[in-house]
Parts: C-alpha cells; structure tokens; sequence
C-alpha cells in the first residue's frame, strides 16, 4: 500500500513538474526571435502546447489552396474549456441568433486575435507564440485571473501560403550574419512578395467580399462564435512606430459609442505599457474604420470592438538599422506586439461586463430601430442575382424573394432619385430587420456617410452597382407575400435539338463557353436579338448547333451536360427566325477559342496580376499560360491569340512592342489594364491618347503652369487636403455604354465602374468607345472636385482594331479584387465575345 501511495505521488509530481516546466517559445525553437519560423515549426509548438496544458483547446477549421492547415485555438480556465459549447450558444443566444441557452452557465467575454493576414508582416505570427505562451505560462498569475473572464481565439496565422512564401524566400537568402544596412536583398523582397495569398490576392480586403477560401472558411467560424473584440494583427513600413486604437477618421456613421470608448481605454492601457519601455507609437492616424471588408471593420459592423495594430516591419527582415541610428530586430517587433495583445485581453476581461453589454445592444437594437435611412432594399429580378445570393449567404444575410405584386416607391441606385416602381415575383428583397442588421445597411446603404475625405480605402461599394443589377432603397417595411427560392423546372430535352440556346447575362454563361471551348464544342453568339417562337435571344446569347457540331457523339446529352449549371439555357428545333435573323445567318458570330498568355513578374502589380490569374482559374476554369516578363522574349506569341496584360509598368524593348504591334495585326488580341495602357499610349498606329487635340494638350500645359504659380502662395499645412481634390481613392462612376458591341452585351443599359486611380483619356479617335463617363454623371463615394470635372466624357472601355487584331483598353479594371461582379461579366466579354 505505502509503495502504492510512492507511484502515485511521483507521477503527480512529474506531471505537475511537466506542466510548470512549459517550454517557452525560445526555449522549443532555438532560432526564435532572431529568424523567422517556419510554419510548420509554429504548428508544432502550438501542438506541444495543447498536448501540455488543460487551458487550451485546438480546432481546425480548413486548409489553404496549397493545403496548409488553418487552425484556431481556444485558451481559457479548464472550467471554461469543458463548457466552451454551451458558451458559444449563450453568446449567440444573447444577441438572437441561437434558440439554445444554458442558464446555469456564466456569460465570459470572448476575445478573437487575428495574426499575419499579410504573409510577409510575420511579426504577427512571432508574437502568437508569445501570446500563447503568456496565457498559459503557469507563472503568470496575472493571465490566470483575465481567462477566468473570457475565451481567447487566437488565429496564429491567417495566411499560412503567403507566410510560407515569404519565409522560405528569407530563410534561403540569409546568411548567419544580420545584415542591418538598407541595402541588402533580405530588405528586398522579390516579386510576388508574401504579403498575398497563394492568388496574389489581399485577403485583408476580402472579409466581406469573401472570394477567397481562407476568407470563407474564417468567415464561417467567426459568425459561428460572433466575439466581442476582435484584433487584426499587422506590419507595416519599419520606420513607421507603432499603432493601436483609437482609429482614424473617417469612422463610419454606424460605429456606436461603446466601441469608441473601448479605442480609447485601449489607448490609454497599451500607451502606458509603451511608455514604460520607452517605445513610441501613435493613435488616430492613417488606419480609419470605414470600408467594410477589413479585419477591424467587418467585425465591427458585425458589433465586436474592431481594431488594427500595426508595428513597423515591412522590408526589416531579420534586422535593420533605422534613420534614428536605432536597429529594429524580430525580437523587438515580436514583443510590442505580444504586449499589445495581452494588453487586450487584459482589458476586455476587466471590461467583461460593458462589453456584453454593448455587443448585445448594438445587435438588438439595431433591429428596433434602424441606423441608415430605409428598411427594406428591393433588387429586381436578374440573372446576376445568382451571384448576389451568394455573397448574402457568405455573410449571414436573411433575404427572400417576392412572391406577389406591389407597388411602392424608393431611391432608385442607377438614377440617384426617388422613384414610383413595381415588385413582382422572384424580385429579391433585404430586410434590414434581421440579425445582420448592421451588416446588411453598410454594404446596401446607398450614401455612406464620408465625414473625412482622407480614407485608406475604397469609399464606396453599392451592391446593386457592383452586380449590374436594378434596386431600390425603401423607407418602410414590406409587407408582401415571399418565398425563399425561384423554383426552377428541370427541363426535358427531346431526342433531336437543332440548337441549345444560353443566355449571355451573367458570370455562369461565361462558365459555360469557357467548358465548351475545353471540350472542343464550337459555340456562336448573337450579334441583334432573335426570335425563334418562344425563344428569343438576346445580343451575346450563345448557341451550339448541330450544324456547327457534326462529330459531337450524343449531342444532345453531351451539350445539356455541360451547359446545365445555366438554368435559364433552352433549346431551340428550327434555324429560321421570326424577325429575319437566322441562324444561318450573319447575326450569328463563330466565336475563336481564346488561346490566352497573362504577364508576370516584376513591374507588375501583384494583386491586379491576381484578380486576373484567379478569374481565369478559379472563377471561369480556364487554360492560360503564365509567364514572366523576363521570359517574354523566349515565347513565340503565334502560339496564342489573346495577350493579357494587368495593370502594371511592362519595360519591354522596341523590338518586343514592334513584335507585339505585328501579332496583333495578324489577328492577335491584347487586354490591356490600367497602368499596362502606356505601351499604347501615344504610339504610332494606336487611338489611346491623354489628349484629343493638340489645342486641349496646349490648353492643359497652360493650365498646370497658371496652377503652380498659384499654389506659390499657399501653406504647407493644407498641401495634403489640397491634394485629394485631385484624387479618387475609389468611387463608382456611371458610364455610358454602346450596347450595340459585344464587350457591353449583358451589361444592362449603363455600367457602373469602380474607378480607383486619377488616370483618364478623352473619348477616343478612330476606336470604339465601349463605355464612357458622360456629362453629368452620377458618382458614389469621394471623387475630389478638380477630378470630378476631368472625368466628364472620359473612357472607360474601348477597342482599337489593328488589321486583323485588336486592343481592347480598361483604363479601370473590372475585376478589381473579384468582387465587382458586372466587371466580372464585361471581362468575359472581352475575352470571349470580342474577336
């Protein structure tokens, strides 16, 4: 019995011992502080840790596009842990969003951090191991009494791929020597950069838009917890000192005072922990509380106390000498982050309470009375409202569909006015009284309140806009009959089909031609309507015909395979048309396979290369072939007949652009983007120019020299306020377009485009102008007044036929983050209808 007692008291005092023996993070990575981890090793030690201790929990909650995991983990007291569940569903519960609640258990303030969303700020995910150790630390008494009050999430590395990507790239070029001076190529990051995710897309842009899947399995586990704060982990340039709450202005008009009084308790706790080591930071400058897809202001609107912290680092590597004389290392970034994070935590679990309180307010009474200005948002019945529905879905949006008539009256987007119009059925309507009261009026809000011009971001996004779609703002309520789906008839495909018909209205029709392509299936598109009886054929519908396609085995079954995931595709049993537009005829236009080749690397920009690069692999599933400027001289471009450039600077020689000038001749097509239009701009043989005449050049150059005297009297302390007259950080502009050209088909009647640079061109001579901004345009966001006359009958869009060939100009780009569906559709446009 006495030996008995011997074993049981040596193994607790080897588990105790094992257990107040937790390894720091130095002390189980020996490079720690002083290189950057490898992911693999950050798992690890947040595996060693869960395998150690009873206050930490792991959950993974996907996996990235080139397969790393995404993790969560949950540390609180080991009575916390055991009733997580019933937590999580209190805290839904609270706010109306869970019908299960546990009463016996104690509400706990629940507090998410964010880290290193942007691969190469890997500062962020340094700090994670320090903030987990801390919290667990069995030493630290302090971190023992904040757990008793909340549930920590941490999210140690929100972008494993991008993290990755800059990790390898450091760890292959450093030497065992620091290198602190400026110029050495540890500071010079080669292109992509890890800031992107495996696209090259800014997942720190994409909370609300959610195209990626980092983004969209994150999403998902947020609103399954809906946190109380939630911080968003950051670097930025290395001499930059250091940033925590209270934000910048502009601050959204919905942001309620609660979490204004938390950014200021904030600042107050982190600047006295700052002050006490002599770091120096700032609040209230640069980073606003605006655009709605950020990691501090989607939570935010979601009701959390959102915020941003930012710690200078970018270009540091593993060291760097600062202009202060003062070198910056790992360890030094690594620790005033972790200081600011536990920081707080510390505070949420002393202001446990008043946090509850506000979260719980913000969700509910937003509900009992409404923040903007109308309950209700109508979109009218469209195609494209299959992609709207999505994103509703991915954001937690209630919506239904009009099962009645009506007549009512709202501000109309395309028009800017209040307008009489009629609901009917399968019209989509938003209510603004559900859960994602907030949420929901952010992203539909016709005018976003802007009360500073100097934003970080995009300053405006309307929904209806973006999507191409008809919508009305209404005031009141409605009260009409809804239903939550459009039924839609599986349609029954006869024995023989002269021709299969698909609608050219949204991102799905471009989906389908992109696999009929790839299946070798040839496909026409209509020039004119059509009508042939029932079926009638917009301009840009596609048709494949029998005729076109003798040797396609099993015809009918192999077409409706394909083209089924278009709902609205039919068929048609004879080619002649009731309004003399055959199918024989010249309406009907062979489209070419494209055969596509997209630029990369260095000059280009990275994440415009990305929305290009996940457009054509992720959104349409197309073949294209990727290569580096640098190589471009070893490619031989007949083997392509469609040439993409993204914005970016292309530093090709004369004999390269003189190669490009005589492929497109011969047939070649060339997509050009932003920045990429000054390979164009000016030459012989090309339309795209800055001016029309030499008079309006002579009358500009006159103008900017009268300016520059003018400003020779103005103040210093104004030049920044003065400056965004001329600016357009990101505003939608109303364009008019030619619908008579495949590029507009299925655009609808005006296209709204999100201009997010001052780079303009007059209408252009001898090229067609797709699309334009006419005079007295309608515009959302900031567009500074010097800009918002420079842009009056400015193209948009435009093609410049060359022989057999053409450029196709976007002086704005339409998949500018991936989100701005009708671009999406005008860039199909280009690459599939405009031969």
């Amino acid at each position: 019995m006495k030996k008995n007692f011997y074993v049981v008291l040596f193994l607790l005092l080897t588990t105790f011992s094992a257990f107040a023996q937790l390894k720091s993070p130095s002390e189980f990575i020996p490079s720690y502080g002083k290189q950057i981890t490898y992911y693999h090793q950050v798992e690890d030690y947040f595996n060693y840790l869960v395998g150690e201790s009873k206050l930490i929990k792991k959950q993974k909650y996907g996996v990235t596009n080139e397969q790393r995991d995404l993790n969560l983990f949950y540390i609180s007291t080991p009575e916390n842990l055991a009733k997580l569940e019933q937590i999580r569903n209190n805290n839904l519960a609270a706010i109306g969003m869970s019908n299960t609640k546990t009463s016996a258990v104690e509400d706990k303030v629940i507090v998410w951090i964010s880290f290193n969303v942007h691969g190469n700020e890997f500062a962020g995910t340094e700090s994670a191991l320090t903030v987990v150790y801390e919290l667990l630390n069995p030493t630290n008494e302090a971190t023992k009494t904040w757990l008793k009050n909340a549930i920590v999430i941490l999210d140690p590395c929100i972008n494993p791929d991008g993290y990755s990507r800059y990790g390898n790239w450091l760890r292959e070029i450093s030497g065992k020597k620091t290198h602190p001076g400026l110029y050495d190529r540890e500071h010079m990051e080669v292109w992509p950069g890890g800031r992107y995710n495996h696209y090259i897309f800014d997942l720190n842009r994409d909370w609300a838009w959610q195209t990626q899947t980092e983004t969209q399995q994150r999403i998902a586990m947020y609103y399954q917890w809906m946190p109380q704060v939630h911080a968003d982990v950051h670097e930025m340039s290395y001499e930059s000192p250091y940033f925590f709450p209270p934000s910048a202005e502009p601050l959204h008009e919905f942001i309620e005072q609660y979490q204004k009084d938390f950014h200021l308790l904030l600042g107050k706790n982190i600047s006295a922990k700052f002050d006490k080591q002599n770091w120096t930071y700032n609040t209230r400058e640069r980073f606003d509380l605006f655009y709605p897809s950020y990691g501090d202001t989607y939570p935010t609107y979601n009701g959390a106390v959102g915020m941003t912290l930012e710690q200078g680092g970018i270009g540091a590597g593993r060291e760097i000498t600062m202009e202060n004389g003062v070198n910056l290392t790992i360890k030094d970034r690594l620790t005033h982050h972790a200081t600011a994070v536990l920081t707080i935590i510390e505070s949420a679990s002393e202001q446990k309470e008043a946090l509850l309180k506000g979260f719980r307010d913000f969700n509910i009474n937003a509900r009992k009375k409404v923040k903007g200005t109308y309950k209700t948002y109508v979109m009218k019945n469209n195609p494209k409202l299959d992609q709207m529905a999505v994103l509703l879905k991915k954001n937690n949006i209630d919506f239904a569909y009009a099962d009645a008539s009506a007549n009512e009256s709202g501000f109309h987007y395309q028009t800017k006015k209040n307008e009489s119009f009629k609901i009917e059925p399968n019209d989509l309507i938003i209510k603004v009284d559900q859960p994602r009261a907030v949420l929901t009026q952010v992203l539909f809000e016709p005018n976003q309140k802007l009360n500073d011009s100097l934003s970080y971001d995009i300053t405006a996004w309307a929904i209806p806009l973006a999507y191409g779609v008809e919508g009305y703002a209404v005031k009141n309520s409605l009260n009409i009959k809804t239903k939550t789906t459009i039924e839609v008839l599986e349609k029954k495909i006869p024995n023989s089909v002269y021709a299969f018909h698909i609608p050219w209205n949204n991102r799905t029709s471009a989906q389908v031609v992109s696999q009929l392509h790839q299946a070798g299936i040839k496909v026409r598109s209509a020039m004119k309507k059509a009508i042939f009886g029932d079926v009638i054929i917009e301009p840009g519908g596609l048709i494949v015909s029998k005729a076109d396609n003798p040797k396609v085995v099993d015809f009918e079954k192999t077409v409706s395979d394909i083209i089924k995931i278009k709902s609205d595709y039919n068929y048609i049993a004879t080619g002649y048309s009731t309004n003399s537009k055959d199918l024989g005829g010249e309406n009907f236009i062979l489209l070419k396979a494209p055969k596509v080749l997209l630029l990369s690397g260095k000059g280009v920009s990275s994440t415009e290369f990305g929305a290009t690069w996940f457009y054509m692999d992720e959104t349409i599933s197309y073949p294209v072939s990727i290569v580096e400027t640098a190589n471009f001289s070893r490619v031989k471009l007949y083997n392509y007949n469609t040439l993409i450039l993204a914005d970016g600077y292309y530093n090709l020689s004369d004999e390269q652009k003189t190669q490009i000038d005589v492929w497109i001749k011969n047939g070649g097509k060339v997509i050009a983007m932003n920045a990429a239009n000054s390979l164009f701009e000016d030459r012989e043989g090309y339309a795209l120019s800055p001016f029309a005449s030499a008079e309006d050049k002579e009358k500009s150059e006159k103008d900017e020299k009268e300016l520059e005297l003018k400003k020779r009297f103005l103040d210093f302390e104004g030049s920044e306020r003065r400056a965004i007259s001329g600016s357009i950080p990101g505003a939608i502009m109303e364009n008019k377009i030619d619908q008579t050209y495949p590029m507009a088909f299925g655009l609808g009647k005006t296209y709204y485009s999100l201009k997010t640079n001052e780079k303009c061109y007059p209408l252009l001579k001898k090229a067609i102008n797709v699309a334009y901004i006419p005079k007295d345009y309608h515009s959302y966001g900031f567009v500074g007044n010097d800009m918002k006359k420079k842009l009056t009958e400015t193209v948009s869009f435009a093609v410049d036929k060359k022989g057999d060939g053409s450029v196709i100009y976007m002086i704005d780009n339409p998949l500018f983050r991936g989100f701005w569906e009708n671009g999406i559709l005008l860039f199909s446009n280009a690459l599939f209808l405009v031969n």
